[in-house]
């Protein structure tokens, strides 16, 4: 069977989508749309801001995209595949990155704007807007998880991730001495790869080897000491139920209720379980004894005396290779990724931002007083693996690495290079 590759799919689904009409008009300044993920209102009031910033040089208008992640990128990758030219700016997941700028559906970044965007941005968010050593998309926020904990379990524990990074071996010994639940993502979805991703990279490895080679010659990394140190910490807290009874159901949200309750002790989640839980504190449905337990700390070591590398996400900015307004575009996109824009962003909508500047803003401090653990751990942060075919890689992952229960170091690793190589191969459906 031929090797099957990203743009032949594109292609075959380009005729099922007819391009849609560019939002212009022919007496007045263009109206550039920006397609963004669904959040609590900051993106267009970004738009509103870069709008009344142009002069009337072009105004913004928001367009939202499904709330799923995986959704958002097929119908992205549709359109563009049909040279939709109403698509001038896309906030994009970092992870489908490559497989949009491969086919050329990016418009280049002129070398002026991409030093001018790269300036004072953490690393993890420039590694993650990089294809071929190029930058191709504008960083905008950047998202890593912490390390989260109950003071109390920690201090009985004899540890303080505060001050000394703390390693999984630690953190489960101390749920399991404690009869605790340690809160982590076991689902089989997107959450499930990104804690994989993050113990390979952490134990020192890459899920992928050689990320920009064509499909059939992609090489994984899981059958290393890196792969099989991951499965060891996955699988041993899946057999010996530290993540609780939901487990292999377990998303993000799923996982703050577990670390809420009366049998929480760490966790590994986004920064958005603060706001959550001052939220829920605010409206009565938690004790405010809960908030003042709650610690922050860099994410666990795989080995101890290693520099973990967190999980990155976020949002990038890509302009649309086929929009009549390429140049307005970019300018845009250079106002809404500005250091206040992103401050502001952070503050009330709880985003990350990818430029470091913005942590220096007195409202981000206010509301997020573990801004300075995020930005050090955001320049740490390992983007998922940079490559077309990632959809492919990651459900791969999730299909031989669930429930984390199953995960057996001495095989796991191999099943899963297996399946995801035949996969890739097209020996094998998903």
């Amino acid at each position: 069977m031929r090797r099957r590759t990203r743009a032949l799919a594109l292609a075959v689904v380009a005729g099922l989508v007819a391009p849609l009409a560019a939002c212009s008009s022919d007496d007045g300044p263009p109206t550039l749309t920006w397609y963004i993920n669904p959040d609590d209102g900051g993106q267009a009031e970004i738009a509103k801001r870069c709008t009344d910033a142009a002069n009337g040089a072009y105004r913004i208008e928001t367009s939202i995209l499904p709330r799923d992640a995986s959704a958002q990128r097929e119908q992205l990758a549709r359109r563009l595949a049909a040279k939709d030219s109403s698509i001038d700016i896309m906030s994009l997941d970092p992870p489908f990155i490559p497989e949009l700028a491969e086919p050329g559906f990016l418009a280049p970044i002129p070398q002026d704007v991409a030093d001018k965007v790269s300036q004072d941005v953490v690393q993890g968010a420039l590694d993650g807007a990089t294809w071929k050593g190029k930058l191709v998309t504008v960083p905008f926020w950047a998202n890593t998880q912490l390390l989260w904990y109950r003071k109390s379990v920690a201090e009985k524990a004899g540890l303080d991730p505060s001050k000394t990074p703390v390693t999984w071996k630690q953190i489960i010994d101390a749920a399991k001495d404690q009869s605790k639940f340690l809160a982590v993502q076991g689902t089989k979805a997107e959450s499930l790869t990104v804690w994989i991703n993050a113990l390979v990279e952490s134990a020192g490895g890459h899920i992928l080897t050689n990320p920009e080679a064509p499909a059939d010659e992609l090489k994984l990394g899981l059958e290393t000491d890196a792969g099989k140190a991951a499965a060891e910490v996955m699988g041993t807290i899946g057999k010996e139920g530290l993540g609780g009874p939901g487990l292999p159901t377990a998303d993000e949200g799923a996982s703050l209720t577990l670390f809420q309750g009366d049998k929480g002790s760490f966790m590994v989640n986004w920064p958005f379980v603060w706001s959550a839980t001052n939220a829920a504190v605010e409206d009565g449905t938690l004790d405010k004894s809960l908030l003042d337990d709650i610690g922050w700390g860099l994410y666990p070591q795989v080995t101890e005396g290693t520099k973990s590398r967190p999980p990155y996400g976020g949002i990038n900015l890509g302009i649309g290779a086929f929009s009549k307004h390429v140049d307005d575009s970019l300018k845009a996109a250079q106002c809404i990724v500005t250091p206040e824009n992103q401050a502001y962003y952070f503050a009330t909508n709880g985003n990350p931002p990818s430029n470091t500047k913005s942590y220096e803003d007195a409202d981000v401090k206010k509301a997020f007083p573990m801004a300075d653990v995020i930005r050090e751990s955001l320049e740490n942060a390992a983007p998922r693996p940079q490559t077309p075919y990632y959809n492919e890689v990651s459900l791969g992952l999730q299909e031989t690495w669930h429930p984390p229960a199953s995960v057996n170091p001495a095989t796991t690793p191999k099943k899963s290079t297996d399946f995801i190589t035949s996969v890739l191969r097209g020996e094998q459906l998903l």
